[in-house]
C-alpha cells in the first residue's frame, strides 16, 4: 500500500537523521545537557525576554517538564528571573553571564559538527541538501512562510576581527563618507583587544544570523571603575531586528557583573540608529565637541551610564 510505504520512507529517514547528527545519546554535544535543555538554553539565548509560558507554548513543552529545566538551570546559576511589567503573574527569563558561557560553548561545539558534516560533501552537495532541508521545511509548515532565522550573539574566535575592520571600513563609507583613516581607527582598536585581552572584564559579542556576522559590539576596559563600548555595528540587512539594542544591553549586564560602576562610549552626532539605542539604554550625554576626522567636519559626543 502506498500509504504504508510513504510512512515507512519517513521514519526511515527520521532514523537516519536523528542518528547522523548525534541526538540519540542522553547527553546532546559531548555536554551533560539533554537536547531537549539545549534547545531550551537556546531559545533564552536568542530572544529578548522570553517567559515560561512563550517558551512552552513554542516549543510544545509541558509547562510541568519545563519548569523542572529551568529549575535546573536556576541551580546551576544559567538563568534568573526578573518580575514582568506588563504581568505580574509571569517572570521575564534571562542567562546569567554563566549561562550565557555554558550556550556558547555548546554553540560552537554545534557549528563545529555541522561544520563537519558539511565538509564532507561537494560544494553542489551541499546546495543539495540545502535546497532539500528548505523544501521540508516548507512543505511542513503547511504552506505558512518560513520563520526567519533568529540571530545569535556569541563571543569572537579567529576571522571576527579582520570581518569587524572591513566591514566597519565599507559601511562608513558607503553610509558616512568616512575614508580609510576610520577604517585604520577600527584597525587599532580591534588589534589592542586581542593584544590586551582581559576574558574576566572584556569581551567581544558577534551576532550571526543564517551563519553570517551580522553585528558586533565590544566592551573594554578603561580604568578600574570605568568600561568603554566600543565598534557597534549592525549590517544593513540584519536592521531593524533589535540586534543594536541586545548588543548594548549585554555589553551594560556584563559591565555589572565584571563590577564596573560606569560605561563610557564615543560617538559622533551623524549616527542617529546609534544614539537613539543608547539613550534608551539610560546612557546620557555629557561633552560634545566639534572635529575634523576621516574626511568630514563631525561633532564627537561622549555618552556615560552609570551602573
Amino acid at each position: 500500500m502506498t500509504e504504508a510505504r510513504n510512512i515507512a520512507a519517513v521514519r526511515h529517514f527520521n532514523r537516519f537523521y536523528t542518528h547522523r547528527i548525534g541526538v540519540l545519546p542522553e547527553g546532546h554535544l559531548e555536554s551533560d545537557f539533554s537536547l531537549t535543555e539545549v534547545r531550551v538554553m537556546y531559545e533564552l539565548a536568542n530572544r529578548e525576554a522570553p517567559t515560561a509560558a512563550e517558551l512552552s507554548r513554542d516549543l510544545g513543552l509541558d509547562p510541568g517538564y519545563l519548569s523542572r529545566v529551568l529549575r535546573a538551570f536556576g541551580t546551576r546559576g544559567f538563568v534568573t528571573r526578573e518580575r514582568s511589567e506588563s504581568d505580574g503573574r509571569q517572570s521575564i527569563l534571562r542567562l546569567t553571564r554563566r549561562g550565557r558561557d555554558a550556550f556558547a560553548k555548546l554553540n560552537t561545539r554545534s557549528s563545529k559538527e555541522v561544520g563537519t558534516l558539511l565538509a564532507g560533501l561537494s560544494p553542489a552537495g551541499q546546495r543539495r541538501l540545502l535546497e532539500s532541508m528548505q523544501t521540508i521545511e516548507e512543505l511542513l509548515g503547511g504552506g505558512r512562510e518560513v520563520e526567519k532565522a533568529p540571530y545569535l550573539l556569541r563571543q569572537h574566535r579567529p576571522g571576527d576581527m579582520g570581518w569587524v575592520i572591513h566591514r566597519h571600513g565599507v559601511l562608513y563609507a558607503q553610509e558616512y563618507g568616512w575614508d580609510e583613516r576610520f577604517e585604520a581607527l577600527v584597525a587599532s582598536i580591534a588589534a589592542k583587544f586581542i593584544q590586551e585581552y582581559e576574558p574576566a572584564r572584556e569581551r567581544c559579542w558577534i551576532a550571526e544570523r543564517d551563519g553570517e556576522n551580522v553585528g558586533s559590539v565590544f566592551l573594554v576596559k578603561d580604568t578600574k571603575t570605568v568600561a568603554k563600548l566600543r565598534l557597534l555595528l549592525v549590517e544593513p540587512s540584519a536592521r531593524g531586528l533589535g540586534i543594536g539594542k541586545r548588543l548594548v544591553e549585554e555589553c551594560v549586564r556584563f559591565a555589572r557583573e565584571a563590577g564596573y560602576r560606569k560605561v563610557r562610549l564615543w560617538t559622533n552626532d551623524v549616527l542617529h540608529a546609534a544614539r537613539r539605542i543608547y539613550e534608551q539604554a539610560g546612557f546620557v550625554l555629557v561633552h560634545s565637541e566639534p572635529h575634523q576626522s576621516f574626511g568630514e567636519g563631525l561633532v564627537g559626543e561622549t555618552w556615560e551610564l552609570k551602573l
